[in-house]
């Protein structure tokens, strides 16, 4: 529990409330959104009241806050870097919205690189039902909290606070729900204690939603590095685990191993992903199997020193697997790789020629050197999103049966349910290689 004198000193916004803007459905009508900055009003006299917050501090954020001429989006940046809990107004058109994903994952990156550095989780979000949303229509990130709303009164539950608010006769049921709302606010606040983070470049953040509007996708994470049983010759072992996905390149500036970081990563973008080990994988397959799921390998360098692994690293660079990204973290502060760094990227460069040469330019970096793990964190959606788009071209079609048809072929499977579609059709077909495929 934060003290009370460290509480007080601390001037950092309680709360972000991220909501949705609900558009007037009539020239010149009233502000539809003035009822959610009443909530915002309420919310905030409550955590004064219930901290050692001064005069002038800020209890919690909303958009509207942001004055005339304020740079936006550096702003909403600079906010969600800081403030210490993430408020999403759930609602059908809230998971809609892109700007509420890339609010939701500009935070969710601060939690995860808490508990990254520190290995120990960091739940700073706390949601609030503004409009009821069916369990079903829940994107994976929000299906995933643990949270009891029924804490803060039934008829919010059906109603949510949207209908609190709006109705006379529920009056009391809103100043309840509000005031709870509250109290586990500055709770969760005092008690989580997440770390701030750098700004993001808001503009650029991937939506924590996805882009298909659909539920968690597939993807895997493999880990191709060794243990502590098997290192090369002289490598310290301070880096690695009793399996290879224990392996921990950011140490010691993270404590939890880099495969779990990765797997949260791409659980905050809207994939439901599984961790696997190079070693314990399948040799190279029939080049012309179509992919089942898209894949990120997480590659160290010291793994090529094992010559069979080499072996395996190579054949499948040389087969032509787009939907697989290559991702090489590589730790200044680790004075093995900088002795060694020259040998090491030679023997990669030698090893895997298209992960490294070839592709779309954030997977090229991903495969020559990634120097921390913030920056890990900021490549590795863009590394995803072409492993996805590579997948979607690459997957298998099948016309329906018979000889005659009249819509385009379908992607068939429990993979098509889960990638986005054009006009209802699966966005995938063959095609001969290009630059772009090798990345």
């Amino acid at each position: 529990m934060t003290s009370p004198q460290r509480r007080a000193a601390d001037l950092r916004p309680y709360f972000f409330l991220s909501y949705a803007h609900t558009p007037r459905y009539a020239a010149g009508g009233p502000d539809p959104d003035m009822w959610v900055e009443r909530l915002y009003r309420d919310l905030c006299g409550h955590v004064m009241a219930m901290t050692d917050l001064p005069a002038g501090a800020s209890a919690g954020f909303m958009d509207r806050e942001i004055r005339s001429g304020e740079g936006w989006s550096e702003r909403l940046g600079e906010v969600l870097a800081t403030c210490r809990v993430f408020v999403p107004l759930f609602s059908p058109r809230y998971f809609a919205s892109e700007m509420c994903g890339k609010e939701w994952y500009a935070f969710a990156t601060r939690a995860i690189y808490h508990h990254a550095r520190h290995n120990r989780p960091a739940e700073a979000i706390v949601p609030a039902l503004w409009v009821p949303v069916p369990p079903e229509q829940l994107p994976g990130p929000a299906e995933r909290l643990q949270f009891n709303h029924r804490d803060f009164g039934d008829r919010y539950v059906t109603d949510g606070l949207y209908g609190l608010i709006k109705l006379r006769i529920f009056a009391e049921e809103y100043e309840r729900a509000v005031y709870e709302l509250a109290k586990r606010i500055v709770a969760v606040a005092d008690t989580v204690g997440i770390s701030p983070g750098r700004p993001v470049d808001y503009r650029a953040a991937p939506s924590a939603f996805g882009t298909s509007g659909r539920g968690p996708r597939p993807l895997k994470v493999t880990v191709a590095a060794p243990t502590r049983h098997d290192l090369p010759e002289g490598r310290e072992a301070e880096y690695y685990g009793e399996s290879a996905q224990d392996w921990n390149p950011y140490h010691p500036e993270a404590a939890r191993p880099l495969a779990y970081v990765a797997e949260d990563l791409v659980r905050s973008l809207n994939y439901q992903a599984t961790v696997g080990s190079f070693d314990h994988e399948g040799g190279p397959g029939d080049t012309k199997a179509p992919p089942s799921q898209p894949e990120i390998l997480l590659l160290d360098r010291w793994a090529l020193r094992d010559e069979e692994r080499r072996a395996r690293l190579a054949a499948l660079d040389a087969e032509h697997r787009p939907w697989v990204s290559v991702v090489v973290p590589r730790n200044p502060a680790d004075h093995q790789e900088r002795a060694h760094d020259a040998e090491l990227h030679r023997v990669l460069e030698q090893t895997m020629p298209v992960q490294t040469g070839q592709g779309r330019p954030a997977s090229r970096a991903a495969a020559r050197g990634v120097p921390s793990m913030e920056a890990f964190g900021q490549i590795l959606p863009q590394v995803v999103e072409a492993a996805a788009q590579q997948y979607l071209r690459h997957a298998a079609v099948y016309p329906p049966a018979g000889g005659r048809h009249t819509e385009r072929p379908r992607l068939r499977g429990p993979m098509a349910s889960e990638y986005g579609t054009t006009h209802g059709q699966p966005e995938t077909h063959q095609s001969a290689p290009d630059a772009e495929d090798l990345g």
